[in-house]
């Protein structure tokens, strides 16, 4: 994951020379003892969203948000991974497909939109940044952009 945050950031750096470039992506992971975690990508459809968050009844998912500092070709200033874990409560068809049909989740790894209604899908949120699950963690990201040099508040 953090290859392909620091790819994100390369591609823009490229087209802004000398700009200081923040890359980000996230994936979901549902926990499904014993067996393998398994990825769930970005549901695209309806249908796709409600099977999902069908299978996330009840269980974890754990939010793993990848991020990667850097400008030109210089190596990243700085790389870091975010963990965040999602118990969602016992859902029946019908909230998950009211869910769905208010909030459209259908861009989001997982059919999950902590910001909107999606809290309401959840028993807890895990997290030492509430930000991250947003898909930025922004108290590292802070850190970072303060060790390049930048004056936050």
């Amino acid at each position: 994951m953090l290859r392909l945050a620091e790819r994100k950031a390369r591609a823009v750096a490229l087209q802004r020379p000398g700009a200081w470039v923040i890359g980000s992506d996230q994936v979901a992971l549902l926990e499904r003892p014993p067996l393998p975690d398994r990825i769930l990508g970005k549901p695209g459809t309806a249908d796709n969203c409600i099977e999902q968050l069908l299978e996330c009844s009840g269980r974890t998912v754990t939010f793993v948000t990848a991020v990667a500092v850097l400008r030109d070709n210089e190596p990243p200033l700085r790389q870091f991974l975010d963990t965040t874990r999602v118990t969602y409560r016992s859902l029946d068809r019908r909230t998950i497909e009211r869910y769905v049909d208010r909030e459209s989740p259908l861009d989001c790894a997982g059919g999950f939109k902590s910001e909107g209604l999606g809290i309401t899908l959840c028993d807890s949120i895990e997290s030492t940044d509430p930000s991250a699950l947003l898909g930025l963690p922004l108290i590292q990201l802070s850190a970072a952009l303060r060790g390049a040099g930048f004056d936050l508040p």
